[in-house]
């Protein structure tokens, strides 16, 4: 699937659904820390795959990434969780636009809020700082390869899905068994919210009653287990 494809796939969906589809799968969940935030304020809706890059306090790097994208890629800039420095702003964003990437995700802040919300380009980051880097680190080797982003490796392998909920990372291999997935748990959330609509209750639909009573003989017996045998959607 291309880039294009992998946006045309998630529409309808959403974050929590992906990240409900790798728990039911058995993948490692990876998420972006807590806390990131899209702009424009009104969201964004984005699938594609990661162009990472480093950032070392010089935004030759980020720009050298560009160079090497395609139509529809999500640059993914590691800046360390930095709060002290904004290292995107304007003109990246407008250059990430010219390249037609889909959308910016930081692990860092940005600056030139007014601007950004101007252009309305998608951005996902931890807030904004004034100042721009005032550092010069050296330039790691694998800059332009890998970005790190919370507890993970984000790799040009990797597929990203980012909405107002925050940023999940999938490997391309399991893309699709994802997406699959998260259609599958989309349709039975729908179908209890319509019956819940319709006055049926959402513990009548899952057999709460049951549950109860069979987990006081089987305290082993947990709601999950119970969620699969009757094909309920709530949790994972």
């Amino acid at each position: 699937m291309d880039n294009q494809d992998h946006n045309e796939a998630f529409k309808g969906l959403s974050t929590p659904l992906i990240a409900d589809a790798c728990v039911r799968l058995g993948l490692v969940l990876r998420a972006a820390p807590s806390g990131i935030r899209p702009l424009p304020a009104d969201g964004a809706h984005v699938a594609g795959r990661a162009l990472p890059v480093q950032h070392y306090g010089s935004v030759d790097v980020i720009l050298e990434a560009m160079t090497n994208s395609e139509e529809g890629d999500i640059l993914v800039i590691d800046n360390g969780g930095r709060m002290d420095e904004g290292c995107i702003g304007d003109l990246t964003t407008l250059e990430a636009e010219a390249c037609k990437l889909a959308a910016i995700v930081v692990w860092g802040c940005h600056r030139d809020t007014q601007e950004l919300e101007g252009i309305g380009f998608p951005i996902f980051s931890y807030g904004s700082f004034p100042v721009g880097p005032t550092r010069l680190d050296p330039r790691p080797a694998d800059a332009l390869d890998l970005a790190r982003f919370g507890d993970y490796e984000v790799s040009k392998t990797d597929i990203i899905f980012a909405d107002d909920d925050g940023v999940l990372f999938v490997p391309g291999e399991n893309a699709d068994e994802v997406v699959s997935v998260a259609h599958t748990i989309r349709e039975a959330e729908r179908r209890q919210a319509e019956e819940i609509r319709s006055g049926n209750k959402l513990r009548d639909q899952l057999r709460f009653e049951k549950y109860l009573r069979k987990r006081e003989s089987d305290p082993s017996y947990t709601f999950r287990r119970h969620l699969r045998e009757i094909g309920g959607a709530i949790e994972e």
